[in-house]
This record gives C-alpha cells, structure tokens and sequence, in this order.
C-alpha cells in the first residue's frame, strides 16, 4: 500500500469511527431545564465533548487501520 493509500485508508476509518462515536454522553438542553435558553432547540447539544470525541475516534481508529494495512501489506487481502 502506497503512502496516499494509507492515508486514505486512515482517514475513510477514522470518519466512519467518528459518526460511530458521536451519539455517546450526549446531554441535551432539554435534559437541563436550568440551562435552557429562549429560543434555543431542546435537542441542542449542552456540551457536545468533541474533543473527547476525537481523542476516543483515534483511539479506537488506529488500531482497526493498523488490522487493515497489515492485512493489505501481507497479502492476505488485496484491493486490487
């Protein structure tokens, strides 16, 4: 696998992890009537945790892409 396949590669996992990771811990306006704010929607976000997010996106990312270009290095599947 070339450099810009690995890269590729990396970047297709990591955003189909994100969108995995996304609904987790969310607190909802509406789930906190004290921090409402006139006009906003109840569904919003309080604190989305991006960056938790991203941290735990990575973490969990890496490891499947490293599964994946070992398994396209070696042979045993090929994208060809």
């Amino acid at each position: 696998m070339s450099v810009g396949g690995a890269i590729v590669s990396f970047v297709m996992i990591w955003w189909l992890v994100l969108f995995t990771t996304l609904p987790i811990r969310p607190k909802k306006v509406g789930d906190e009537p004290e921090k409402h704010v006139r006009g906003a929607e109840r569904g919003a976000p309080v604190d989305p945790a991006i960056w938790f997010k991203v941290k735990l996106t990575t973490a969990i990312a890496a490891p499947i892409w490293l599964v994946v270009f070992s398994l396209i290095s070696f042979g045993v599947f090929s994208p060809d």
